[in-house]
């Protein structure tokens, strides 16, 4: 079990007059002029700030922002998500971005010290960043009384319940380019699920290892093997009958799964989102990461477009696994429809994948340090 709010307020003997140092993902998308483009991620923490904040603790909020690999980078500054803090939670503090220091990525014992100096007790609410073995994520509960936020809470309850407990038929939708970036969690979502449906840029890994010529399209020639004994393996993989593809002369042609050498498959074809969008349809519960297609371009935008539209039509439960799913439902105007929405791609895979990640142990341990304390 995770330690809780509560868990925290129990052992600190109360919040009023603390110190809390809170650990969020506000790794928020930028415009080119540095503006917040979908403030969802800080909207996320409110309920963990708010709950600390009405019982007077002080809150020093600390999060990343892009990859600026350990050195000040203006463009990767966490001002605009000080001045949003500011509208939303006036009264919370926020550290600079956490990854302008080398010590945060390398978990460094130097940089965790620093950190949590003066502060007396930790509060991790980063699901999307809690499958980093990053200093701000699995240092602090070695220092101090911890416990979980709402936010991280809430992730590991509705993904966990997905490994374990999904009302039937669970169908997991898989899009993306690459299918090493996914292949774990294919196999253990072929555990599990009824049907695993995959679209994307690493359907066509699948479709080569069938044997179809994939033409110009993205293919993995160091995951066909893998591919190959999934699907021979009797797992229960759908894969697209046809295809959207970009044909010399800039024309987009619907195509079957043998595509000439000079096309490019880049969009799962009508009448693959029309299956995709039955199965969906007929779901107890779906699970969707990952877009169909290059859907920033609206040539190729039907297919995650029709998929997002199955989910919000859907009477199944439905998350969607955060990254360009999340993205993709926000800027068809569906979020509000879908069950949940997870902050973490990344994370949201792994714990799916792995039942665990390195932030959450390290909550855990914390459980085990204190009594291991008290005790002594």
């Amino acid at each position: 079990m995770l330690p809780t709010l509560e868990t925290l307020e129990a052992a600190l003997g109360g919040l009023a007059g603390r110190i809390i140092l809170l650990r969020a993902d506000f790794n928020v998308p930028l415009d080119d002029d540095g503006q917040i483009t979908d403030d969802f991620r800080i909207r996320a923490a409110l309920p963990t700030i708010s709950w600390l904040t009405e019982r007077e603790a002080s809150v020093v909020a600390c999060s990343h922002l892009g990859r600026p690999q350990g050195k000040v980078e203006r463009r990767y500054s966490l001002a605009p998500v000080q001045a949003k803090l500011r509208e939303l939670a006036p009264s919370v503090d926020l550290l600079e971005n956490l990854r302008f220091d080398p010590g945060e990525t390398a978990n460094e014992a130097r940089f965790t010290q620093t950190l949590v100096e003066g502060c007396d007790g930790y509060v991790n609410d980063a699901f999307g960043a809690s499958h980093r073995a990053h200093a701000s994520i699995v240092g602090p509960p070695a220092l101090l009384p911890s416990g979980a936020g709402r936010l991280l809470t809430t992730e590991v309850e509705v993904l966990s319940g997905l490994r374990h407990k999904p009302k039937r038929p669970f169908v997991a939708v898989l899009g993306g380019a690459k299918v090493s970036d996914k292949l774990g969690v294919i196999k253990a979502l072929v555990e599990v699920a009824d049907e695993v449906v995959i679209g994307g840029g690493m359907c066509f890994t699948f479709l080569a290892a069938q044997g179809h010529g994939v033409g110009k399209s993205l293919l993995q020639q160091d995951q066909l093997e893998a591919c190959a004994e999934l699907l021979d393996a009797g797992a229960p993989i759908r894969l697209p009958t046809d295809i959207a593809v970009l044909a010399p002369g800039d024309r987009v042609v619907q195509a079957g799964v043998d595509l000439r050498s000079d096309w490019q498959g880049l969009d799962i074809g009508s009448g693959t989102a029309a299956e995709f969008s039955d199965l969906i349809l007929h779901a107890g519960t779906v699970l969707w990461n990952g877009p169909m297609g290059l859907f920033e371009d609206a040539r190729f935008a039907s297919g995650t477009v029709t998929v997002a539209q199955a989910l919000a039509d859907s009477g199944a439960f439905t998350v969607v696994g955060g990254g360009d799913s999340a993205a993709a439902v926000q800027q068809f105007g569906l979020s509000a429809a879908m069950d949940y929405v997870s902050t973490g791609g990344g994370a949201s895979l792994e714990l799916i994948q792995q039942g665990d990640l390195p932030g959450l142990q390290a909550l855990r341990e914390s459980v085990a340090n204190q009594q291991a304390s008290r005790q002594g």
